[in-house]
């Protein structure tokens, strides 16, 4: 991704009508930046009103269609900016930060001398046989006019000539004897003389004229010239010519050897950028590929155009390109074990204690109605509250919850549902920020960048995505394509030094007979690229288990109404326990209004147990010690840990033995159902805005076409038009 601060120096605010300046104070927002950003760039313009960037950024809210990084970056290629670097990655290609290519690490120059046999017929010869062949035409100019600057007078070239080519100027120059003046023309000998260092096509000097991309101008005005010559050296740039201007500088003509005008612009932006980084800021004006450079062989103000050295560096632009990102990598060293052996590097502090520390990744994994949303809101609220969650104490901090699924509103509520349900005072709702991104979801590799610039002054604890299936993009059973997605991961654990969590579906059947690990749908690369998973699959339950906890239910709210208002009612051991017993006495000793009330409590609480699922929860640990596998209830909005161990005999749904499972005959009617809940929540699942394609579907599911249509018509309450679906209203 561009920074595209640096891109704003392409784009001047006073060139801007008002509608520009909005449009790029809008971008900057969508794109995650400050509005003190905004507020730097505009002072530069004699418009500018203090506060006014400020005030207009509070009214920027987003929208539909909002004003993104495309509009900055369009309005810099308007005024000359070509990006090198702001393209589409495909999943072969590897994405890399922001380079840093500083190789130049001296102060030390490298002394330039004269030549000792000075020969400035032999000096322009050796120019125009390095760069040009004997049948292109070359630019030269010798003319110039003066203009005034602040009171001085400068020599400026003129035009020039561009009717002869290389072969008949060298012929010309051996037969002169020594008279330049007669081949070129006399030149002003306190202007020197130019030539242009790429050949033309003899019908003018711009840069529609050139015929090969082939050089470029690297030159530098602010430092030394000993200096100069040492970077250009050091940084070994494939250089055909070096020669001093008999000026401040030296100019070297640098190999880029370019197909066409666009790539010859990336080529030297690219090459520019890498000077500029190691001291040597060149003008931005060289970028020409029709530039004119010092010609050697001639006098400027008493001192000599020469060159200095031919064919140093590298041999071609690409093999220097090579070179410079082979050392800029950014891989660390290797490290000896023996240097650090007695003072090795702190651990990372644990963000759930026994499970993850900070800068790992989690990967929550469960079938559909686990309630995976519910718990990474759960996981939410403790870090914020730094309570346990599922069991396992969490540090408080700052938490960012990315949600891709649930519209705004709704996710809103579901947190406030699960302070509620959990029974907290909201003491620390500033350490929760949600990013909500139904509908704007994009590809991992896009939004981690944006995720970075977002979160990188708000020191959070964790960030937590749900779900990632909204952010695959490729063939989740590759194991290429799933570890270059799971790499984004990585990117966003290292820049910003927070866990990451997130949470993947179950694949289709039964998971009984799988390792925890191995449960997650897709690659395996799921099941090893976490530092920690913890894993929820469905217990059987009986009707039998739900019958107890009901009955336990009716005697402890029944015994609970009797405290309150009777307490002096006996009630023996065996009436506690008996909820016909106990229901009884209840009707006996409370007026009808109370007992009215508690039927009403023990209906719904019966109703609720009803409903509620069972789950166990199975950890595999990079970083901890194992833990004993822990059973809960999802009792809708939040799971709640078996206390009492009435789960721990339960069977994970579909782990039984093949007679147990081929002994179960499920009816018509059952599989009918089992299809209509499907699709129901695929449809759940992928919808936006009430609707979704066919094809969506078919990719949730993992079902050809036609059974996804087979069942929307079974269903009975969706309309399918060609390839998109709703539910009926």
């Amino acid at each position: 991704m561009e920074n595209l601060l640096k891109i704003l120096e392409y784009i001047s605010p006073a060139d801007c009508d008002y509608q520009e300046w909005i449009n790029v104070g809008m971008a900057l927002k969508h794109e995650g930046y400050r509005a003190e950003d905004w507020d730097e760039w505009s002072r530069s313009d004699s418009r500018y009103h203090n506060g006014e960037c400020h005030k207009k950024w509070q009214s920027f809210n987003g929208s539909s269609e909002p004003v993104t990084a495309g509009t900055i970056i369009q309005m810099a290629k308007d005024r000359g900016f070509i990006p090198d670097s702001f393209k589409e990655y495909d999943w072969s290609d590897e994405i890399f930060a922001e380079e840093n290519s500083v190789i130049f690490n001296s102060n030390e120059g490298i002394k330039i001398s004269e030549p000792k046999n000075w020969n400035p017929v032999q000096q322009i010869i050796t120019y125009l046989e390095t760069l040009f062949e004997a049948s292109e035409n070359v630019g030269y100019v010798t003319e110039t006019w003066e203009k005034e600057d602040k009171g001085l007078f400068k020599f400026l070239p003129t035009r020039g000539a561009c009717d002869r080519t290389a072969g008949e100027l060298i012929e010309q120059l051996n037969k002169c004897n020594g008279d330049i003046g007669a081949v070129l023309g006399d030149c002003n000998d306190k202007a020197g003389a130019w030539i242009r260092f790429n050949p033309l096509d003899g019908k003018g000097v711009k840069n529609e004229n050139v015929t090969d991309f082939r050089y470029a101008l690297v030159e530098s005005d602010s430092m030394p010239i000993e200096q100069q010559n040492s970077i250009i050296r050091e940084l070994e740039l494939p250089v055909a010519v070096l020669v001093y201007s008999g000026g401040k500088s030296v100019h070297a003509i640098v190999k880029i050897d370019a197909p066409n005008y666009d790539e010859y612009r990336k080529r030297v932006d690219y090459l520019y950028k890498v000077c500029k980084e190691n001291g040597l800021d060149i003008d931005k004006a060289n970028k020409n590929p029709s530039r004119l450079s010092r010609l050697p062989g001639i006098e400027r103000n008493g001192k000599k155009q020469f060159i200095i050295d031919t064919n140093i560096g590298k041999e071609s632009f690409s093999e220097w390109k090579d070179w410079i990102e082979s050392i800029n990598d950014n891989l660390p060293d290797a490290e000896s074990l023996s240097e650090i052996w007695n003072a090795l590097p702190e651990l990372s502090p644990p963000v759930i204690d026994g499970v993850l520390r900070q800068g790992h990744k989690l990967l929550l994994t469960g079938p559909s109605k686990a309630g995976k949303s519910f718990a990474l809101i759960e996981l939410s609220v403790a870090f914020a509250e730094g309570i346990k969650w599922l069991g396992f104490q969490c540090s408080r901090g700052k938490v960012m919850y990315v949600n891709l699924e649930l519209d705004r509103a709704s996710c809103f509520h579901r947190f406030k549902d699960v302070y509620s349900a959990m029974g907290l005072k909201p003491e620390h709702l500033n350490n929760i920020d949600i990013w909500n991104l139904r509908g704007h979801s994009i590809p991992m590799d896009k939004l981690a960048p944006k995720l970075i610039r977002r979160a990188s002054k708000k020191d959070y604890a964790a960030i937590i995505i749900d779900p990632i299936y909204k952010v695959i993009t490729g063939d989740e059973n590759s194991a290429d394509q799933m570890a270059l997605f799971c790499n984004q991961f990585d990117k966003v654990c290292t820049e910003l030094g927070s866990a990451v969590i997130y949470c993947h579906h179950h694949s289709k059947g039964g998971q009984g007979g799988k390792k925890s690990m191995d449960r997650a749908s897709g690659s395996g690369v799921f099941a090893r690229d976490p530092d920690a998973i913890l894993d929820l699959s469905e217990l059987e339950i009986s009707e039998n288990l739900i019958k107890q906890q009901q009955d336990e239910a009716v005697c402890s709210i029944a015994y609970k109404w009797l405290e309150r208002f009777r307490k002096d009612v006996y009630c023996s051991q065996d009436d506690k326990v008996t909820p016909s017993s106990i229901i009884k006495i209840a009707q006996e000793n409370l007026q009808a209004n109370s007992y009215d009330l508690m039927f009403e409590e023990i209906e719904k609480a019966k109703a609720g147990i009803k409903k509620r699922t069972a789950w166990r929860i199975e950890g595999t640990l990079r970083e901890f010690p194992k833990f004993p596998v822990m059973n809960m209830w999802f009792d809708y909005p939040v799971h709640r840990n078996d206390t009492t161990g009435v789960l721990k005999d339960c069977e994970v749904d579909g782990s039984g033995t093949w007679q147990k499972n081929f002994s179960k005959k499920r009816s018509n009617s059952e599989r009918r159902q089992d299809r209509k809940e499907s699709i129901e929540t695929a449809f759940s699942a992928v919808a936006d805005n009430g609707k979704c394609t066919v094809k969506d579907l078919v990719e949730y599911l993992g079902v050809t076409e036609k059974t996804v249509r087979n069942r929307l018509k079974e269903h009975g309450g969706f309309w399918v038009d060609e390839g998109e679906c709703g539910m009926k209203h």
